[in-house]
């Protein structure tokens, strides 16, 4: 069989930050409003006031500090509370494709890749901008590329998802050099006026380059020795808008619309479903735990990388072993653990291993388990 490598990866990285302390503001004064314009409700006892938040109480929660955002003035006005994006013609370059070829470009260069080399392009997010035409094969033409390209979604697991595709295809000779892509605008999506989930996600691209070992030319190749997907249906991480929404006669705007979690029980649930997940990945490739150099994993919760990897290897952990980037970028969906890896690879060895691991909706949980050549 082929070996497989990640010969190259690329990080779009967006313009705007927001911190913590500019997040709170803007929430607390979104609060202040709504607070005083239900105030004889408020007052006639009815439970709907609003409280504020704080950026103790998003540090605490989750270790986030800030974000990368699109649009920052949207997102931090009070009586908008979500970014403001200018719509684009059909025959303009759409937003998402945009920031998907910027990364894409420095994964090709990272890899020593042009584009006409790639002949698979798989647009891996947690949400597409449109239904159709296919955002991969929007980026697909915009870099000149060519083959095939397909969108899928798999939310916060897109990526790894995506990397098991794109080694399957190498690896049967449907393509040689897939680019897989992960446009993640997650402000879109976020409801910014919840005080339980306002803080989690930020904006971001990742781009990853997979290609057969022999056709690599990149300076730092990373062997692909293995991939695993697995699914379990869970309520606990939803969305709920979609295309059947008008159907419905259902308000766009309604809560169920954006992004909603059962922040506790997807804690307890998934910790040791990705740790069981990642040490029979491991014991099935011949590998112990505490033989990983590093782990790349997805970047939703401080305390929940943390317990995961002291599952594996029974003792604390540090950034050294498993690094985390969520201080800075937050909660990015499919493209946490790629960012880790991005940042976070060049100090290994040869003969280095390490594995990347995504966990979400779904449940999802998918694992990469690579090797520095």
């Amino acid at each position: 069989m082929k070996n497989i490598v990640i010969s190259g990866t690329g990080l779009y990285q967006p313009p705007h930050v927001i911190t913590n302390a500019e997040l709170v503001a803007s929430f607390n004064a979104y609060v202040d409003l709504q607070n005083a314009k239900n105030a004889s409700r408020i007052a006639a006892g009815e439970q709907i006031a609003m409280v504020p938040s704080s950026v103790e109480f998003i540090e605490k929660a989750s270790g986030i500090k800030q974000r990368y955002v699109l649009d920052k003035a949207g997102v931090l006005d009070p009586t908008r509370m979500k970014p403001h994006f200018v719509p684009r013609a059909d025959s303009e370059l759409s937003l998402m494709a945009e920031i998907a070829v910027d990364a894409s470009k420095k994964a090709l260069a990272a890899a020593g890749k042009t584009a006409a080399q790639v002949d698979g392009v798989l647009c891996a997010a947690a949400n597409m901008q449109r239904a159709y035409p296919a955002m991969a094969c929007e980026i697909q033409q915009a870099l000149g590329a060519g083959g095939y390209g397909f969108d899928m979604n798999v939310a916060c697991s897109s990526a790894t998802f995506a990397i098991e595709q794109a080694a399957n295809a190498v690896r049967s000779g449907s393509a040689k050099c897939v680019l897989v892509v992960n446009p993640e605008i997650t402000s879109a999506h976020l409801e910014w006026r919840d005080r339980d989930c306002h803080f989690i996600f930020g904006d971001v691209c990742t781009a990853v380059i997979v290609e057969a070992a022999d056709t690599a030319t990149s300076a730092d190749p990373w062997q692909v020795l293995g991939t695993r997907l697995v699914t379990q249906y869970s309520n606990n991480i939803r969305n709920n808008a979609g295309f059947m929404n008008r159907c419905e006669d259902s308000d766009p705007d309604a809560r169920d619309k954006t992004f909603m979690q059962e922040g506790r029980k997807v804690f307890k649930e998934v910790v040791p479903m990705a740790a069981a997940h990642i040490e029979g990945h491991l014991h099935d490739l011949g590998f112990e735990p505490t033989q990983v150099r590093r782990f790349w994993l997805h970047q939703a919760n401080l305390g929940m990388n943390q317990l995961i990897v002291r599952k594996l290897v029974g003792q604390e952990v540090g950034d050294d072993l498993a690094p985390i980037i969520l201080s800075e970028y937050a909660n990015t969906a499919s493209a946490g653990s790629i960012i880790a890896f991005h940042h976070h690879r060049g100090d290994l060895k040869a003969g280095d291993l390490g594995v990347i691991c995504s966990f979400g909706a779904g449940y999802s949980v998918g694992s990469v388990v690579v090797r520095r050549i």
